[in-house]
């Protein structure tokens, strides 16, 4: 672990004591917080065998530590969210979408990393395939949102739906989400299109089939039985 990493976790550690102490309403802080406890231990496990990026560190940091501003006041009541109302003319606090679109946009460049170094994705696929992922993560997200709101005691899970009345918030978020992650894939997109000279190279070489490339499906079954057979 690198100087640099003990310093995000210590800025991440900060504001998460900061949160944790006499947070709005202790219930959904709670509640929140489990996202914290199951992630940042993976996190911090998986640093031992497959190492990110700084840049990746830093935008995952930067989008636990929105989450954990959020846990304290709760999505619905956090300050600059009451401003960015003000900004965009919204009739609700607008905290909750802010972090949804972050975390479309914080986490697309890490789960890109993910892709091209573990799955070996490239070209048009490696922007493609993260913005789907986070998409996917959105949807499970809103549906185990929605199972522990109607499991707790119902104010604590109002507070931690955050929908305030808008019976299409859950797909509102969504959309947040992957509005976020398609605006950092361009970026990027945008990054490696000046920099990576082979980058058009690269985004047609990723549609081109492997020479040992076979269909699946039925053949692929017809090839293992006769693998096995032999």
């Amino acid at each position: 672990m690198k100087k640099y990493h003990i310093f995000l976790i210590c800025a991440f550690l900060a504001v998460w004591i900061w949160a944790a102490i006499n947070p709005v309403f202790p219930h959904d802080w709670l509640l929140e917080n489990y996202l914290v406890f199951i992630f940042v231990p993976v996190i911090l496990l998986l640093g031992h065998y497959f190492k990110l990026s700084k840049v990746s560190y830093t935008l995952i940091t930067i989008f636990m530590i929105l989450h954990v501003i959020g846990s304290h006041y709760t999505y619905e009541h956090v300050p600059f969210g009451d401003t960015l109302e003000r900004w965009f003319g919204a009739d609700r606090n607008m905290y909750d979408r802010l972090v949804h679109f972050s975390c479309g946009f914080l986490m697309f460049y890490p789960i890109r990393e993910v892709f091209m170094r573990l799955a070996h994705v490239r070209g048009f696929w490696s922007y493609l395939l993260p913005i789907d992922l986070w998409g996917s993560f959105s949807a499970i997200y809103e549906i185990l949102e929605w199972q522990a709101a109607k499991n707790v005691d119902p104010a604590a899970g109002i507070a931690f739906l955050g929908s305030q009345g808008d019976v299409w918030d859950a797909q509102k978020d969504m959309f947040m989400a992957l509005i976020g992650a398609v605006v950092a894939a361009l970026i990027v997109a945008t990054i490696n299109m000046i920099y990576k000279k082979d980058f058009w190279k690269d985004m047609r070489e990723s549609f081109k089939l492997d020479r040992k490339d076979h269909p699946l499906g039925e053949e692929e079954l017809t090839r293992m039985s006769h693998t096995t057979t032999q």
